[in-house]
């Protein structure tokens, strides 16, 4: 069983996707499950409808899974658990703060010896008071699949918080009992996770979880660029479609890939955690804009059109000449709706584009360009640029762009449209 584990308390960062990627890669390649879980228990810091924006991205990425379900529907479970640790003596209540925090600093000790009859007596007067599990008496150490053995001293797993003040459960310990009690086995995480692996490694010990589980910490994404750029949400607002995208972070991640442009289905049959790097890797987006492009190329032609409102595979065709100047959906865009958009009749050609307007209102169907170009000339009397580049204006309403030649035949049966 594998899981992805997300908080909806912001948009949605590219290297979780990528952990998201490859916990699916996994599953599917293991044939075990594959469920998502929703980390909502810091209400302070949840956004409203961030949990269905997660759901709709994993969607739009086509990362199937079994099941999904809110940290906080086992806010029950999780209580009695770490109840059950303080009566075994495995947790202490602490009155040293009312702050639910993992602390970074190194708990004092100050409330480690505190009676566990307290608990009841501090819940009598009011008293805030959170419980913190007792720090290991060993180093924990667990083998990582892509880092090797991973030691944490005892001293930076220290004597943490598992329940706050108010109730609720930490990070690290509803997650820990979110995958004993869901059955994951195997944890594929970003490496930023390394200290909460131990911390969970030790209350799943002292819970007495003795399931043998797989350890997996992805390296770090690095992002040159401002916050903005490393988020799902941006790379859809520049047009960057989800091929691409799965695409470019599995070449980051895999780097011995067999070849440069794939699918998700065709990663699945050949990817390995073997070949992952143990070092950072850096974002590149003048990267993931060629793959786009390929990705681009390789839509049939009809289905392309359809980003674009059409169906019909001429347009498609079209669509296509213009990736040879540009890479993403939003600069194509630029380039295609022009062409159908009404025309602007100003500067310096708009009385010739006027006059060829008014011929090819009246001018019957010309398969050929050649032939249709001729057809201008001879009607209109203009010739070099001034019938060249004001016919590109009525045609494209673009100065510049691929040959005429090359984007007639493919919008010839919406000439009156595009020339209006």
């Amino acid at each position: 069983m594998l899981r992805f584990a997300t908080s909806p308390t912001g948009d949605m960062h590219i290297d979780t996707l990528r952990v998201a990627i490859l916990n699916h890669i996994i599953a599917q390649q293991r044939k075990e499950n594959f469920i998502i879980r929703i980390e909502d228990t810091d209400k302070e810091r949840n956004i409203e409808g961030k949990d269905t924006e997660i759901m709709q991205i994993l969607e739009k990425f086509a990362l199937r899974h079994e099941s999904v379900f809110h940290q906080s529907e086992h806010l029950h479970m999780h209580q009695t658990l770490a109840i059950r640790l303080l009566e075994e003596g495995k947790a202490f209540v602490c009155t040293c703060t009312t702050e639910k925090s993992e602390s970074d600093h190194i708990y004092s000790g100050q409330c480690f010896d505190v009676d566990k009859s307290e608990h009841a007596k501090l819940k009598e007067s009011g008293t805030p008071f959170v419980i913190r599990i007792k720090k290991p008496n060993e180093n924990i150490v667990y083998h990582d699949l892509i880092r090797g053995d991973v030691t944490s001293t005892s001293d930076e797993v220290d004597s943490f918080v598992i329940l706050g003040s108010d109730g609720i459960p930490t990070y690290n310990f509803a997650s820990a009992c979110d995958d004993m009690i869901s059955g994951v086995d195997f944890i594929f995480q970003g490496e930023v996770q390394c200290l909460n692996t131990a911390k969970q490694l030790h209350i799943r010990t002292q819970l007495g979880y003795e399931a043998e589980t797989n350890y997996a910490h992805l390296p770090m994404l690095l992002n040159t660029e401002d916050d903005d750029t490393s988020t799902v949400k941006w790379l859809f607002a520049k047009g960057f479609m989800p091929d691409a995208i799965i695409n470019y972070l599995i070449v980051l991640t895999n780097p011995k890939a067999p070849k440069e442009i794939f699918t998700l289905p065709e990663a699945i049959e050949w990817f390995e955690l073997e070949n992952i790097p143990k070092l950072a890797v850096e974002f590149d987006v003048e990267k993931l804009r060629y793959m786009n492009r390929e990705h681009l190329k390789r839509m049939d032609d009809k289905q392309i059109s359809s980003l674009f409102g059409f169906a019909d595979a001429d347009v498609g065709k079209l669509v296509k000449l213009y990736l040879e100047e540009v890479s993403t959906i939003n600069e194509l865009a630029l380039k295609i709706r022009p062409i159908f958009a009404p025309k602007v009749f100003d500067g310096e050609w708009k009385e010739q584009m006027k006059l060829l307007q008014k011929i090819i209102m009246d001018a019957p169907m010309i398969n050929d360009f050649n032939t249709f170009q001729n057809y201008l000339m001879q009607a209109s009397g203009l010739d070099g640029d001034n019938l060249v580049k004001p016919l590109r204006l009525l045609l494209t309403g673009a100065e510049h762009g691929p040959e005429l030649s090359e984007i007639y035949p493919l919008i010839k049966s919406y000439l009156l449209e595009v020339a209006s």
